[in-house]
């Protein structure tokens, strides 16, 4: 039997909602193994000056429990 564990973590990038998500997959790898998937339930944009200044991502991240 497989028991998995979520844990939310919030990540950001000033390129794009891709990199903020694989910074969070980087980050979270330092201290979780078996990471399993990650579920992008929120995205959202800072503005400074017309532009898009930062890619801010909610994610819930899935990973497998060790006997």
């Amino acid at each position: 039997m497989s028991v998995l564990k979520v844990i939310e973590i919030l990540g950001n990038s000033t390129v794009n909602f891709e990199d903020a998500i694989q910074n969070v997959i980087k980050e979270a790898s330092k201290s979780v193994e078996n990471i399993k998937s990650v579920y992008v339930e929120d995205m959202q944009v800072t503005v400074s000056n017309n532009k898009i200044a930062q890619y801010r991502v909610n994610t819930k991240v899935t990973f497998g429990i060790h006997d």
